[in-house]
C-alpha cells in the first residue's frame, strides 16, 4: 500500500499493523492487542483522509487535525518499524547461550518500544477526541464540490499585443484548419500550462471566426458537468433555449441536427480526460461544410484520442524562441526592447533563463518588474532569488501558482508524491527515470498490482507525468522516455506544496537548517542543494533522526552526520566532476531500513563498511566514484539487492552465484581481476535481465575468461538487456560469441560495438524482441541485413561495418518495419555501399550516415529520396591517420550540398545535418 503526500505513511503503517496481527507475532499478546486497537481506529482515519486528500482548501481546523495525523503516522510507522526489527532480529537461528544473552540485552529495549506504543495509542485517542470536538466529519461531508476560478479567465481577454512571437504559430494553426477539404476536422493543440494553448487558440478563434455561421468557445473545466456544458454550448451557437427539461442525448440531438447544415467553429478548452470528449464529439456532425473544431489539452493521450481519423491532427506548442521571449519581456519592463539599460541585460538574460521561453512566466515576473517604484539591480536580484527553488509569497505569482494547482489538483493520488519528490533534485537537472523510480519504489509511493513488477509500475507513473505535461522529456532510448527534466515554475510550485504538507525540506546554508530545526514539525525528507557552511551542531544533527530521503548535491565542508539518519530508506549523493573529496558512508551497516542507495561522484572517494548484511531491505546499490576505500565481502548476503552498479575497478564479487535477487548488473571492473569461478557464476543470478559489463581502458580478457562468460550469458534465459565491452587478449571474442548456441530470446537491447565479428551472428535474427542493436562486423551483406530487416521490433540500429569493399548492400522494400533510427559507420565510401528500394524502412525519422569523406565519389545513396525521414539526415565524418587537411572545407562542402540536393527531392524534405 502506497505512501500519500499528504497522510504520510497511513497506508504502509496499516500494513505493518495487519502483519503485527498475523501468525507470525501470535505469542506477543500484549503488543497484537495494542496493535488491533491501533488498526480499527486508523482505518477509520483514513476513510476520512482519502476525502479529505481530493479537496483543494480545507478548513484550518480540518488542515490542522489532517497534519497532526499525518505526522503521527510518521512517528508510529517508525516506532513498529523499531519493534519487528528487535524482534525479528530475537528470533534469529541462533545457539541457545548466545540468542539468550540477546534476549536479556533486548528486554530493556522492548520494554521502552511497549511504553512508546502505549502512548501511540493516548494520541489516537486524543486525535479522534479532537476530530469529535472540531466535527470535521460535518465539516467533509458538507462542503461543496470544488468549484475554482479559472486562472485562464484572465489570460484570455488579455490584450491581444501581450504576447509575442505568437503569430508564426498562429500561422501555422490557421494553415491546418484553413485546408480545402470540407470533411469536419479536429485539430489538438497540446502542451503543458502556462504555455499559451489558451492564448493561441482564442487569437486564431477570432481571427477566422467571421468565415463561420457560428461558433462557440466551451471550457471544459476539471471535472464537468457534460449536461450543461451542452446546454451551454447550445446557447453560445445561437440556438433558442429549450423550455423544458432535457435528457443528455436530446441536447446532442437537437445540436446535431441545428448543425447539421452549418459551417461552425467550436473551441474546446482545457480537455481533461476522454470520457468527456467522447460525449462532446457526439453532438458534431461530420458533413462536408468545412467546420472546425479546436481543442486544448495539457495531456499527450487526450490530444491523441481527440485525433483519431485522417481528418484530424495534433499542433504540439512550443516554448517561444529567445528572441521572441526577449521582445515580450522588455516591451512588458521598458515599453521596447531597444530601452533596456545596459546593466539590466546581464540579470534580463538570467530571468528569461528561469522562464524558459514559457509566456505565461514571462509575462506574470515582467509585470512585477514593471510595477517597481525604484528599478535597482539589487531589488532585480532579489526577483532572481525568488525564482530558484524558494518562489516568491507575493500576490503577483498566485496567477502561476493557480495554473500550475490545477494540474496538480487534477492528478490522482497515488501520482501526487511522485510528482512532489521530484522537489528532492536541483534546478535545470536532467533527472533519470531509472533513478527516480527506484527512488519512489524505495519511499512506498508505488502500489503493488497483481502480476505486475513495481519497476514497470513506477515507469507507468513516470510515463503518466510526462504524458500530463508536468515533467519534460529530455533523452529518449529505443522509443522510450529515459530522463526528464522540471521546468522552474514547477519547480517552485512543488516545492511551496511541499512546505505546506511537511513533504519535503530544502537547505540551501545554515541558516536554512537552523530554520528546519525550529519548524512546528520534523523532517522526514531533506534535500542539500548546495554548501551548509562551516559551522553545525549536535542540536541540529539530532533534529534530523526522522528523514526517510536525504539527498546531497555538491560538496559541503559541514553536513548532518549520517549517524543520525535511523530511518532512512533512501541516500542519493551527487558531486561535480571536479570534486576531490572522500565520502564516508561508515555508517550506513546500522540502517536497517534502507532501501536505495547511490552516489555519482567520479573524482571522490567512498568510505564503506566492512560489513552490509545487516541491511535486509536494500534493493539498489550504485557506487559511481574514484576508488573505494574497502568494499564488502558480505554483498553477496543482501537478500533483496535488485540493482547493482559496482564502482570503477571492482571485480564481480566472491560468490556472486548466491545474489539470486540482482535483476541489473553493471560492472565495470571486468578485467582478470574477476575470478574465472566468479564470471561462471553469473549464470546463475536467474532472475538478472540487465547484464552490463566493461574492462578498464586498455585492459583485455583471457581467451578462458571469454569462454566463461558466453557459456553464462546462453544460461541467462530471462536477459532482455546486454552490453559487452571487454575485448579478449586475442582480439577474436567475436567469433566466440558468433557461436552461441542457445541466446536468450527475450533480448530487447543488444550492444556488442566493440566486438568484432566476421559476419552478423546468425543467432540475432532470432531476437524477435530486439529493439537496439549497435553491432561492429567485418562484412556485412544484403543477405544478412535482411535477416536483421525482418526483425520485426527493431527501433534503433546502429552498424559498424569494417570492410565494404566485397559486398553491396540493398535494404529491400518491408525490411526494418518497426527502424526510427539507422546509422551506419564504415571507413570507405558509404553511398556506393548502401542503397534503398521503395518501401524500405516505413517509419524511419534519421539516417544517420559516417564514413570517410575523401573516399566519397560525388554521390548520395540510390533510392534515399524514398525513405520516409521525417526529421533529419545526419552526417559524421570518419578520419584516417593518413588523411591531409588540404581541401577539407570543399570536401565537407561537396557533400552537404549533394545530400542537401537529395533531400530537397523527398516530399518532407528532412534538415541535413553534420555531427
Amino acid at each position: 500500500m502506497a505512501a500519500s503526500a499528504t497522510t504520510g505513511v497511513m497506508n504502509p503503517l496499516l500494513g505493518k499493523l495487519t502483519k503485527l496481527l498475523g501468525e507470525e507475532y501470535r505469542r506477543l499478546t500484549g503488543v497484537r492487542k495494542q496493535a488491533s486497537f491501533l488498526k480499527d481506529e486508523l482505518s477509520a482515519m483514513k476513510a476520512l483522509l482519502d476525502r479529505m486528500e481530493l479537496m483543494d482548501k480545507l478548513d484550518p481546523s480540518a488542515k490542522n487535525w489532517r497534519d497532526h495525523v499525518r505526522e503521527m503516522s510518521y512517528d508510529m510507522k517508525n516506532c513498529i518499524d523499531d519493534f519487528m526489527h528487535d524482534t525479528e532480529d530475537a528470533y534469529e537461528k541462533k545457539g541457545f547461550i548466545r540468542k539468550m544473552a540477546q534476549r536479556l540485552r533486548r528486554l530493556g529495549r522492548r520494554h521502552q518500544i511497549a511504553n512508546r506504543i502505549k502512548e501511540l495509542k493516548v494520541l489516537v485517542v486524543e486525535a479522534n477526541a479532537r476530530r469529535e470536538r472540531y466535527k470535521i466529519d460535518e465539516f467533509i461531508n458538507s462542503s461543496p464540490s470544488i468549484v475554482v476560478t479559472d486562472p485562464r479567465i484572465s489570460v484570455i481577454y488579455r490584450e491581444r499585443e501581450g504576447i509575442i512571437g505568437i503569430d508564426g504559430s498562429k500561422e501555422e494553426l490557421v494553415g491546418l484548419l484553413m485546408d480545402s477539404k470540407k470533411k469536419l476536422k479536429v485539430v489538438s493543440i497540446m502542451g503543458f500550462g502556462g504555455l499559451g494553448k489558451t492564448t493561441l487558440a482564442k487569437q486564431v478563434y477570432d481571427e477566422i471566426g467571421g468565415q463561420f455561421n457560428c461558433k462557440a468557445f466551451v471550457p471544459v473545466s476539471q471535472r464537468p458537468d457534460v449536461k450543461s456544458l451542452l446546454t451551454g454550448l447550445q446557447l453560445k451557437l445561437g440556438m433558442e433555449d429549450s423550455s423544458h427539461a432535457q435528457e443528455l442525448q436530446d441536447i446532442i440531438d437537437r445540436l446535431r441536427e441545428y448543425l447539421k447544415h452549418k459551417r461552425y467553429l467550436v473551441l474546446v478548452d482545457d480537455l481533461w480526460d476522454e470520457p468527456t470528449w467522447n460525449i462532446i464529439s457526439c453532438a458534431f456532425p461530420e458533413h462536408g461544410n468545412g467546420s472546425k473544431v479546436m481543442v486544448t489539452t495539457r495531456l499527450d493521450d487526450i490530444a491523441l484520442w481527440a485525433c483519431q481519423n485522417d481528418r484530424a491532427c495534433i499542433y504540439k506548442m512550443k516554448p517561444l524562441k529567445e528572441q521572441d521571449s526577449r521582445q515580450l519581456f522588455f516591451n512588458r519592463v521598458f515599453g521596447s526592447k531597444n530601452d533596456c539599460p545596459e546593466h539590466f541585460k546581464e540579470i534580463s538574460a538570467r530571468i528569461l533563463r528561469k522562464c524558459g521561453g514559457l509566456p505565461l512566466a514571462i509575462i506574470t515576473i515582467a509585470s512585477i518588474l514593471a510595477s517597481q517604484e525604484a528599478r535597482s539591480p539589487n531589488e532585480w536580484e532579489s526577483i532572481v532569488s525568488s525564482l530558484g527553488a524558494k518562489i516568491s509569497t507575493k500576490s503577483t505569482f498566485e496567477e502561476m501558482r493557480g495554473i500550475l494547482n490545477l494540474s496538480y489538483i487534477h492528478l490522482p493520488a497515488h501520482l501526487r508524491p511522485c510528482f512532489l519528490y521530484l522537489g528532492m533534485y536541483m534546478e535545470d537537472r536532467e533527472i533519470m527515470r531509472d533513478d527516480l523510480v527506484r527512488q519512489w519504489i524505495a519511499e512506498g509511493f508505488v502500489c503493488n498490482l497483481h502480476g505486475v513488477a513495481l519497476d514497470d509500475v513506477a515507469k507507468s507513473y513516470f510515463n503518466e507525468l510526462i504524458n500530463r505535461s508536468l515533467i519534460q522529456p529530455e533523452e529518449t532510448f529505443g522509443g522510450e522516455v529515459i530522463s526528464c527534466r522540471v521546468h522552474d515554475m514547477m519547480l517552485d510550485f512543488i516545492l511551496s506544496k511541499s512546505a505546506k504538507d511537511n513533504f519535503i525540506s530544502v537547505a540551501y546554508n545554515y541558516e536554512d537548517m537552523a530554520r528546519l530545526h525550529s519548524c512546528e514539525y520534523k523532517v522526514r525528507r531533506l534535500s542539500l542543494k548546495s554548501s551548509v557552511g562551516d559551522e553545525t551542531s549536535e542540536t541540529l544533527a539530532t533534529s534530523m533522526l526522522q528523514v526517510r530521503s536525504y539527498a546531497r548535491f555538491w560538496e559541503s565542508k559541514c553536513t548532518p552526520p549520517l549517524s543520525q539518519f535511523k530511518y532512512v530508506r533512501v541516500l542519493f549523493f551527487e558531486f561535480s566532476y571536479q570534486c576531490h573529496t572522500t565520502v564516508d558512508l561508515t555508517a550506513i551497516g546500522h540502517f536497517f531500513l534502507l532501501r536505495y542507495l547511490k552516489v555519482s561522484a567520479r573524482s571522490a572517494d567512498i568510505m564503506l563498511p566492512t560489513e552490509i548484511q545487516g541491511l535486509a531491505y536494500l534493493e539498489t546499490l550504485e557506487l559511481v566514484c574514484r576508488s573505494t576505500q574497502g568494499f564488502p565481502s558480505d554483498i553477496i548476503r543482501l537478500p533483496n539487492l535488485f540493482h547493482l552498479v559496482l564502482p570503477y575497478g571492482i571485480a564481480l564479487p566472491q560468490g556472486i552465484q548466491n545474489m539470486k535477487s540482482v535483476c541489473t548488473l553493471n560492472c565495470l571492473g571486468m578485467w582478470n581481476m574477476s575470478s574465472l569461478e566468479d564470471i561462471k557464476g553469473l549464470s546463475g543470478l536467474t532472475n538478472l535481465k540487465e547484464l552490463t559489463l566493461c574492462t578498464p581502458y586498455g585492459q583485455c580478457l583471457t581467451a578462458d575468461r571469454v569462454d566463461a562468460l558466453v557459456s553464462s550469458i546462453g544460461k541467462l534465459r530471462g536477459l532482455t538487456h546486454l552490453s559487452l565491452d571487454c575485448p579478449s587478449e586475442s582480439g577474436d571474442n567475436g567469433s566466440q560469441l558468433d557461436s552461441l548456441p542457445d541466446p536468450p530470446l527475450h533480448l530487447e537491447v543488444l550492444d556488442l560495438e566493440t566486438w568484432a565479428f566476421s559476419r552478423v551472428p546468425k543467432w540475432i535474427g532470432e531476437l524477435g524482441c530486439l529493439r537496439i542493436l549497435y553491432l561492429c562486423v567485418m562484412h556485412m551483406s544484403s543477405d544478412e541485413i535482411r535477416v536483421l530487416g525482418e526483425l520485426p521490433s527493431l527501433i534503433d540500429a546502429r552498424f559498424h561495418v569494417l570492410d565494404v569493399s566485397q559486398d553491396k548492400v540493398m535494404v529491400g522494400a518491408g525490411l526494418f518495419p518497426a527502424l526510427e533510427y539507422f546509422y551506419l559507420l564504415c571507413s570507405e565510401d558509404v553511398t556506393e555501399y548502401l542503397s534503398f528500394e521503395a518501401g524500405a524502412t516505413p517509419k524511419l525519422l534519421t539516417l544517420s550516415l559516417g564514413f570517410v569523406w575523401e573516399e566519397w565519389r560525388g554521390a548520395t545513396p540510390v533510392g534515399m529520396e524514398r525513405l520516409p525521414c521525417r526529421q533529419d539526415i545526419r552526417l559524421s565524418r570518419r578520419y584516417t591517420s593518413a588523411e591531409s587537411s588540404e581541401n577539407q572545407e570543399d570536401v565537407l562542402a561537396d557533400v552537404v550540398s549533394a545530400f542537401k540536393s537529395a533531400a530537397r527531392l523527398h516530399p518532407r524534405h528532412p534538415s541535413v545535418t553534420v555531427v
